[in-house]
């Protein structure tokens, strides 16, 4: 069966508790739900997900924002994960590329996206490179509460 690239639904997020895992930040459906519905509630926000035969293989989340350091709109990927047993199939190259095309839509100038400097994101980076993304910084926080 073919991959079917859509919108989160409220139904999806149960299995987006496993993805985020993945991804490296647990969290429980409550506060999922809580934080799914708010992004929801704003158009800046869109939140994708990759399914096959009924079941969620990869989910992305984008924000559109205005740029500082140049006139225009850009989108940034903030956060984006494959289920591990499912990854090198092409359903990253698939969900990635919706991505891309919902960032033209939004009138986007340019996609972004950070990925830690962490040694079990190197896969992601070889991932990013080879769909023609470019390492160009590298990221800072703090937490401030």
């Amino acid at each position: 069966m073919e991959i079917e690239i859509r919108k989160v639904q409220q139904t999806d997020y149960d299995d987006l508790v496993g993805l985020m895992e993945d991804l490296g930040y647990p969290t429980t459906l409550e506060e999922l739900t809580i934080r799914f519905d708010t992004l929801q509630a704003d158009s800046n926000y869109q939140a994708l997900v990759a399914i096959r035969d009924n079941q969620i293989f990869g989910f992305a989340g984008l924000c559109k924002a205005l740029a500082f350091e140049f006139n225009g709109t850009y989108v940034r990927l903030l956060a984006f994960v494959v289920r591990s047993n499912k990854r090198k199939t092409g359903i990253g190259n698939l969900l990635l590329k919706a991505c891309e095309n919902w960032a033209i839509e939004q009138g986007a100038d340019l996609i972004t996206l950070n990925s830690g400097n962490r040694e079990e994101r190197q896969p992601a980076h070889t991932f990013y490179k080879n769909n023609g993304y470019i390492g160009k910084s590298t990221g800072f926080s703090k937490k401030l509460i």
